[in-house]
C-alpha cells in the first residue's frame, strides 16, 4: 500500500512540466466569487514537487520503518491527506480555497502527531493550539484582503493597486500574513511546538520538517512577497524575528542530545534564516529563499530518515547512549555525513550554494549602513553554530567506541534518505542545472523576470570570505566540542514557550468556565435577560440616533389585529400570574394559538401551520416533561422579581416600538420584489416560503437542520447519561375506570386506528407540494410527529407506547441526505444550486430530496422526546431496574 500511494505521488509529479503555466477553475460558490481555481507558476511548481517526491519517499521510506505488523492504515490515509492538503495550498489560487488548505493541513499534522502515542496527547494539542491560531490570524488577513481588493482570485488580488495605493492596507495584511506564516513556521514568538511535536514518529517529522507544515508558512510569505517586499513593516517583522529564530534555534540545537530534538531545532534555525531572507525582499535574496528551500528539503528529510534508521537499529537516538555503542554502518554514516555537511555549508553540495547566495544577500539588506553588517554578522553566527551542531549530528551518533556493536540496516532501509542526500550532492557540484526551476519560481516571487545562473565558484568576494571564516570557526567549535557542551549546560531561558501555551490555554479554559457558570442557571430569567437587555439597549440607542421616520403607508392595523393583540396581552398577564405548571402552559398556548391567527390573517399560511403544529407539540412534550416537575412555582424574592419585571416591561416597550417604527412605512422591499416576480422562474416554485427555506438561502436551513440535529443529539446523551427526575404519581380510586390505563384508552386507540393512515398520507402530500402550495419538509415532519404522538398517548402503558425507532440514525439521515443533495447542485455549477426535471409531465426538483432530508431530522427529534422522556425504561441504565411501585403515573 505505502509503495502504490509513493507511486501515485511521483506519477503526479513527473505530470507537472517546467517551465508551463496552467489554470483550472471548478465553480464552487460562484455568487461568492468562490471557486476551486488551481494555478501553476513556477513558485506552486517548485513546491508541488517538493510536497510530492519527498512525500513519495517518506512514504517508500514509512513501508520499511513501520514493517508489516500491526495495523497502518490510518497513518497512510492521514499521510497521503495530508500531501493533498499541501498540494491544494501551493496550488491555489483562491483565497478561500487557500485557506481551507491551510487549515487542511493543521488538522493532518494534528491528527498525525496525537496517533504517535499516549505521550503525543498533550504535544498534538498544543501544536494545533498555536497553528490554529495562526489559522485566525490569516483568516482575517484573507478577509482584508478580500474586502480591500474586491475579489477572492488570489492572481486578481495580488494585481490590485490597492496595494501601493493604501499604506494602511498594505500594513494591516503584512502583520496579520506574518503572524499565520510564523505559528506555521515555527518562528518567535510561536517556534516552542516544533519541538514539542518531535513525539511524532520518525516518518511524521520528516515529511512535516522538510516538505509540509513548516514550508506552509514559507510558501505564504513567498507567494504575497510581490506585493510587500519592501514594505518596512514586512521588513521589520521578518527579519527580527527570522534571525531572533535562527540564532535560538541554533544554540539550542547545540545543547541537545536526543538527535531528533537537535533536528527540530535545527529546523528552527534554517527556517529562520529563510524567513529573514525573505523579509529583505530584494530580487537576490528571494532567489536564494528559493535554493535554500529546496537544498533545506533535500537535507532536513533525509536526516530525519536516517536518525529513523539508527534508532531503529540502535534502539536509541541519544548521544550519550549512542557513545556506547560501535555503529558498524558504513553506508548510514556516509549518506548521513554527505547530508549533514550540505546543512553545514560544505563546498560541492548545494547547501554551500544557498549559503554563498544567503551571505550575498544579506550584505545588500536595505536600509542604514549598520542594518547590512548586522544581519550579515547574525546570519553569519548561525551559519558558525549550524556546522556545529551538524558535526554534533555526525559525531555524535558515530563517536562509540565501547559496548555493543550495531551493524548495517537493509539496504531498502536506507536506500529513500540516500537518495535525498545524493540529490544534494549532485546540484552542488553542477548547481545550473536548478537554472531553469529556480529562476521561474523567483520570478513568480519578485514579481518580475529574474534570471537565476548558479555556480559553485562566484570568484574571490565578501561572500567567500564570509564563508572561509563561518568554516574555520565552525571546525574549531567541532574540535572542542565537549568545552562547548560545558559552557552551554547550565544556559536556561529565562521563559518556556511551552509553559506559556498551557498558560494562556489554562486561562482559556477558567474563563470559558466562568461563562458556563454565569449561562449555566437553571433559571430561566438568567438566560433571557441577555437578549432582553440588548433589544432594550438597542432601542434607546435608536431614540438618541434616528431623527425622524417615513410616513406610514395607509392603514399599518385593523381592528382585527387589536383584538388578537389583547388576546395576547391576555395571555401574557395570565402566564405571569399562574402559580401551577399546567396552568403556565395552558395560558402560554393560548398566546401561540393567538399568534396562529395572527399570521393566517397577515396571509402567512405557511408559518402559521408551523406555529400551531409546534404549539401542539410543544403541549404534548412539556406534558412528558411536567411529569417529573414540582406541580407549582417556587415562590421568588421580592429582589429577584423586580429587576426581572423591569427587564421584561423595557424589553417589550422595546420591542413595541420597533414594531410601530418598521411596519406600514414603505411598500415592499426590493429583496420581497425579487422573491414574488423571479422567484418561481428561478426556482420552479411557487410557494415562495418554501423557496426561499430550499432554495434561495438553502445554506442557512441546512445550517440550521445541523444545529436541529446536534440539539437532539445532545439531549439524547444527555438523558442516556443521567437519570432524570423520577416521574410524579398520584394515588387514584382502583374502583374508577381512571385506574385501568387500557380501558381508559379505548377511545384514543380507536381513534389512532382511523386517524393514522390519514395523517401519514397528508404528511407525504404536505411534503411532496411544498414547492407550490403551503407545505414542506419542516411542516410535514410536525404533522408526522403528531401522528407518532397520537400513537404514543394512545398506548395503555410506556412500554407499549410504539414509538421505537432509531430516531438518531434518522436525525443522521437527513442530514446526510440535505447534505448530499447539495454536492447534486455542482452538476449546474455550485453546491445546492436545485436541478430540474420533468418526468411524464410531472415537474421534479432536487429541493424535494432536500425537504425529506429535513423531514427526516424533523421526525427524529420528535421520537427522542417521546422515546427518551415518555418511555421511561428507555433512559435507564442496564444495570439500573424501574422502581417498583403500585402507584398509577400520569399518563
Amino acid at each position: 500500500m505505502p509503495l502504490l500511494l509513493a507511486a501515485v505521488l511521483l506519477g503526479v509529479a513527473v505530470g507537472f512540466a517546467p517551465g508551463t503555466t496552467a489554470e483550472q477553475y471548478l465553480p464552487w460558490m460562484p455568487t461568492l466569487d468562490v471557486g476551486f481555481a488551481l494555478r501553476l507558476d513556477g513558485l506552486s511548481l517548485l513546491f508541488s514537487l517538493l510536497v510530492l517526491v519527498i512525500g513519495a519517499g517518506v512514504l517508500a521510506y514509512s513501508a520499511r520503518y513501520l514493517g508489516t505488523s500491526g495495523n497502518h492504515g490510518s497513518f497512510y490515509l492521514l499521510m497521503t491527506a495530508f500531501a493533498a492538503a499541501m498540494l491544494l495550498l501551493v496550488l491555489a489560487d483562491n483565497l478561500v480555497v487557500l485557506f481551507v488548505a491551510w487549515e487542511a493541513t493543521t488538522l493532518c499534522s494534528f491528527f498525525l502527531i496525537a496517533r504517535s502515542g499516549p505521550k503525543a496527547r498533550e504535544p498534538a494539542i498544543r501544536t494545533l493550539l498555536v497553528t490554529a491560531a495562526g489559522g485566525l490570524s490569516l483568516l482575517a488577513a484573507l478577509a482584508v484582503i478580500v474586502v480591500g481588493t474586491g475579489t477572492t482570485g488570489l492572481s486578481e488580488a495580488l494585481a490590485s493597486p490597492i496595494w501601493q495605493e493604501s499604506a494602511g492596507f498594505s500594513i494591516a495584511v503584512a502583520a496579520l500574513l506574518a503572524g499565520a506564516a510564523f505559528t506555521k513556521s515555527a518562528q518567535f514568538p510561536f517556534q516552542s511546538w516544533l519541538p514539542d511535536s518531535m513525539v511524532a514518529i520518525t516518518p511524521v517529522s520528516a515529511y512535516l520538517h522538510a516538505a509540509a507544515m513548516v514550508k506552509a508558512g514559507i510558501y505564504l510569505l513567498l507567494r504575497f512577497s510581490p506585493v510587500l517586499a519592501g514594505e518596512t513593516v514586512w521588513m521589520v517583522l521578518l527579519i527580527s524575528a527570522g534571525l531572533t529564530t535562527a540564532l535560538f534555534g541554533a544554540i539550542a540545537a547545540l545543547r541537545r542530545t536526543d538527535l531528533k530534538e537537535l533536528l527540530a531545532y535545527s529546523t528552527m534555525s534554517q527556517l529562520g534564516l529563510l524567513v529573514a531572507m525573505i523579509g529583505i525582499g530584494t530580487p537576490a535574496a528571494l532567489t536564494t529563499a528559493v535554493v535554500h528551500t529546496v537544498a533545506h528539503a533535500l537535507f532536513k528529510s533525509a536526516l530525519f530518515m536516517l536518525i529513523g534508521v539508527i534508532d531503529k537499529r540502535a534502539g536509541t537516538r541519544d548521544i550519550r547512549e549512542l557513545a556506547g555503542l560501535r555503529l558498524r554502518m558504513p553506508v548510514t554514516a556516509t549518506v548521513l555525513g554527505l547530508a549533514a555537511a550540505s546543512m553545514a555549508g560544505i563546498p560541492l553540495l548545494l547547501g554551500f550554494v544557498s549559503k554563498e547566495l544567503m551571505f550575498a544577500a544579506f550584505l545588500e539588506t536595505p536600509g542604514p549602513g549598520w542594518v547590512p553588517v548586522l544581519v550579515t554578522a547574525l546570519g553569519a553566527a548561525t551559519a558558525v553554530l549550524t556546522f556545529a551542531y551538524s558535526g554534533r549530528i555526525v559525531l555524535g551518533a558515530f563517536s562509540g567506541r565501547n559496548g555493543n556493536t550495531v551493524r548495517e540496516a537493509s539496504a531498502p532501509f536506507y536506500s529513500v534518505p540516500a537518495l535525498g542526500a545524493i540529490a544534494g550532492l549532485a546540484p552542488g557540484i553542477a548547481p545550473f542545472v536548478l537554472d531553469g526551476l529556480v529562476s521561474d519560481a523567483a520570478s513568480a516571487t519578485a514579481g518580475e523576470a529574474v534570471q537565476a545562473e548558479l555556480v559553485l565558484w562566484h570568484g574571490l568576494n565578501p561572500a567567500l570570505a564570509i564563508s572561509a571564516v563561518v568554516l574555520s570557526v565552525g571546525t574549531m567549535l567541532v574540535l572542542a566540542r565537549r568545552r562547548v557542551d560545558t559552557v552551554l549546560a547550565p544556559v536556561r531561558f529565562p521563559f518556556s514557550g511551552l509553559a506559556i501555551v498551557d498558560a494562556l490555554r489554562s486561562v482559556v479554559v477558567r474563563f470559558g468556565a466562568t461563562v458556563g457558570e454565569l449561562a449555566g442557571s437553571r433559571a430561566p430569567r438568567y438566560h433571557l435577560a441577555v437578549p432582553m437587555i440588548c433589544v432594550s439597549a438597542i432601542a434607546l440607542i435608536a431614540v438618541f440616533t434616528v431623527d425622524s421616520l417615513p410616513p406610514i403607508v395607509g392603514s399599518p392595523a385593523e381592528p382585527l389585529d387589536w383584538t388578537l393583540v389583547a388576546l395576547v396581552l391576555v395571555g401574557v398577564v395570565a402566564a405571569v400570574r399562574a402559580q401551577t405548571r399546567i396552568a403556565a402552559i395552558v395560558v402560554i398556548g393560548v398566546v401561540g394559538f393567538a399568534m396562529t391567527l395572527w399570521y393566517f390573517v397577515l396571509g402567512a399560511a405557511d408559518v402559521a401551520l408551523t406555529q400551531l403544529l409546534v404549539e401542539i407539540l410543544t403541549v404534548c412534550v412539556m406534558v412528558l416533561l411536567l411529569r417529573r416537575l414540582p406541580a407549582r412555582f417556587g415562590k421568588q424574592p421580592l429582589r429577584n422579581r423586580i429587576p426581572a419585571g423591569i427587564i421584561a416591561i423595557g424589553a417589550g416597550l422595546a420591542t413595541a416600538a420597533g414594531v410601530w417604527a418598521l411596519t406600514g412605512r414603505r411598500e415592499m422591499s426590493e429583496a420581497a420584489s425579487f422573491f414574488v416576480r423571479e422567484g418561481e422562474t428561478a426556482t420552479g416554485g411557487s410557494n415562495i416560503v418554501n423557496t426561499i427555506l430550499v432554495d434561495f438561502r438553502a445554506m442557512d436551513t441546512l445550517g440550521e437542520l445541523t444545529v436541529l440535529g446536534v440539539a437532539g443529539i445532545a439531549v439524547a446523551a444527555l438523558l442516556h447519561s443521567r437519570h432524570p427526575t423520577a416521574v410524579r404519581s398520584a394515588h387514584l380510586d382502583r374502583g374508577t375506570p381512571l385506574a385501568d390505563a387500557r380501558a381508559n384508552s379505548v377511545f384514543v386507540r380507536t381513534t389512532t386506528r382511523l386517524l393514522g393512515p390519514v395523517i401519514v398520507a397528508l404528511s407525504l402530500l404536505l411534503l411532496l407540494r411544498g414547492h407550490y402550495e403551503p407545505g414542506g419538509g419542516f411542516i410535514a415532519a410536525l404533522i408526522g410527529g403528531a401522528g407518532f404522538t397520537l400513537l404514543y398517548l394512545a398506548a395503555p402503558t410506556d412500554s407499549a407506547a410504539r414509538v421505537r425507532w432509531p430516531y438518531l440514525t434518522l436525525i443522521g439521515a437527513g442530514i446526510v441526505i440535505s447534505a448530499g443533495t447539495g454536492y447534486l447542485g455542482y452538476l449546474e455549477g455550485s453546491f445546492l444550486t436545485p436541478l430540474h426535471v420533468e418526468i411524464l409531465g410531472i415537474k421534479l426538483t432536487s429541493a424535494l430530496l432536500f425537504d425529506i432530508g429535513v423531514y427526516s431530522s424533523v421526525i427524529g427529534i420528535v421520537l427522542a422526546a417521546f422515546n427518551l422522556l415518555g418511555r421511561r425504561h428507555r433512559i435507564l441504565h442496564d444495570d439500573d431496574q424501574p422502581p417498583a411501585s403500585k402507584e398509577v403515573s400520569y399518563r
